[in-house]
């Protein structure tokens, strides 16, 4: 990564790369080979408090800052990403454990969507209201909320930090990025292209720890807005943290999206995207298509060619540039190994996979059919490649199935009847649905929207840039001179 190198047991901090006050480190370790790549600052509470006062100091300055400015900034940002696609991409892939391409996939979508904040930072705008007479006058104004927490975790660490920095910056708010500990290294090499840039000091901060070093940036008392992705059970311990400071949050977590398949769909694209939409960085995505619905009359061609094709997916490591790459980390290899063995027992009939497979984390994977509601596989994130196979004979049975679940976040509908499909799309509840494709290919600045246990977040849509803004309302009496 010569072209994006940043100094090893650091992290970033007011502008500089400084090592952590105690001077621990962190391991980073290549999933598929479970040797360590490098190490970064392992931080502590002392040096989050750094990285927020470093944000504090900044944010006056940067609010201030001509919105045409700061969004040539970070159209300079997105430009040095795009410069160095190739060396964050094997930045992200290894780091990760994701095939090559998927990196570079990642790193172009990141730099789109810092590309596109920056086209935006000068076009957020209020309203003037409507007054009873001539005598008044009513308007609002949008402005940051001044120091603004994100948290993100492991799995597409470019993307999510560009769907919450991008916007966080454009709307004049200043950063503290805590990525994952498992997988901090893009982020990190995503601030020193911020550094390199131009951003004053202060603006992003980006500092790596485990639960420890989250906790104390969610709970401190110097930020005024908390964004985080990552688990449903972390995001409601978020939540009570920030409760106690009355700092707004803004949730994107876990979900449990299916791909309904009825007979009259394209079976041949339906199939391609459905094995995809699950074995795309080893199925651990919050939208991965972990649920598969399909109508009856097709049910038994569908889980044959489905099963196939899941068990032609070629694992590999990152350099390899295979289909699939093995899972992050021990502790998510342990959770999905645990599903593999639970399942089963549970009453599904394993029709392909099943089984760990080769050296490092990697599992193969695996269809379950005759699942039903209440087993585990169908109503618990699994983050791994699994896929739960369910039946239906009707519309209203599909609609059932899709809304069987405590999340909502994609819904997937694969019918060549329109009417079908739009009945299907009012009717799931979901932040999300897609028609005859897997998420929003070709749509852009498609929301990222959720609901029910999925969390409520916009996350790097069109309207994300309101997220990270509070509005004032302004009412004036016009007095007679």
């Amino acid at each position: 990564m010569a072209a994006v190198d940043f100094p090893s047991s650091k992290h970033f901090i007011d502008g500089e790369w400084v090592a952590a006050r105690d001077g621990d480190t962190l391991d980073i370790v290549d999933p598929a080979t479970q040797q360590v790549i490098t190490k970064v600052a392992l931080s502590g509470g002392a040096d989050v408090d750094d990285a927020v006062a470093a944000a504090r100091r900044a944010s006056p300055a940067w609010a201030a800052t001509n919105p045409s400015e700061r969004g040539t900034l970070i159209r300079r940002w997105a430009d040095l990403i795009l410069a160095d696609v190739e060396a964050l991409a094997a930045v992200e892939a290894q780091d990760v454990g994701k095939p090559l391409s998927g990196g570079r996939t990642n790193i172009y979508i990141a730099h789109d969507i810092v590309n596109y904040f920056a086209g935006a930072a000068d076009k957020l705008t209020g309203v003037t209201l409507p007054t009873r007479s001539p005598d008044y006058l009513g308007y609002t104004v949008p402005e940051p909320y001044g120091v603004c927490a994100v948290v993100i975790p492991w799995n597409v660490p470019a993307v999510l930090m560009a769907a919450n920095v991008a916007p966080a910056l454009a709307a004049g708010n200043t950063v503290v990025l805590k990525p994952s500990e498992i997988a901090p290294l893009t982020p990190f090499a995503l601030a020193e292209l911020a550094r390199r840039a131009g951003f004053p000091p202060g603006v992003i901060n980006v500092v790596a720890g485990g639960p420890d070093a989250g906790a104390a940036l969610t709970s401190h008392p110097g930020v005024d807005h908390i964004s985080f992705v990552g688990s449903t059970a972390t995001g409601r311990a978020i939540m009570t943290a920030a409760a106690q400071n009355l700092v707004p949050v803004k949730l994107e977590l876990g979900g449990k999206s299916p791909n309904v398949l009825f007979a009259d769909a394209d079976l041949d694209t339906a199939i391609e995207a459905v094995v995809a939409s699950i074995t795309e960085n080893a199925g651990q995505n919050c939208y991965a298509g972990s649920r598969l619905l399909v109508q009856a009359s097709v049910h038994d061609e569908v889980v044959e060619r489905v099963a196939a094709a899941m068990a032609a997916v070629k694992t590999g490591p990152w350099d390899a540039d295979l289909d699939m790459g093995p899972l992050v980390s021990a502790a998510q290899f342990a959770r999905v190994s645990g599903f593999l063995e639970d399942t089963p027992r549970e009453g599904a009939r394993l029709v392909t996979g099943g089984a760990p497979t080769g050296d490092g984390w990697f599992v193969q994977p695996t269809v379950y059919d005759g699942v039903d509601a209440g087993m585990r596989v169908a109503r618990e994130e699994v983050f791994g490649p699994v896929l739960a196979v369910q039946s239906f004979r009707d519309t209203a049975e599909a609609t059932e199935l899709m809304n069987a679940t405590d999340f909502g976040l994609l819904a997937c509908i694969w019918t060549n009847d329109v009417s079908r499909a739009l009945r299907l799309a009012k009717d799931v509840r979901s932040g999300q649905v897609a028609v005859n494709q897997f998420h929003d290919a070709g749509v852009i600045g498609f929301p990222f929207n959720m609901q029910k246990d999925s969390g409520f977040s916009r996350g790097g849509g069109y309207g994300a840039l309101r997220e990270y803004t509070q509005e004032k309302g302004v009412a004036i009496r016009l007095l007679a001179r």
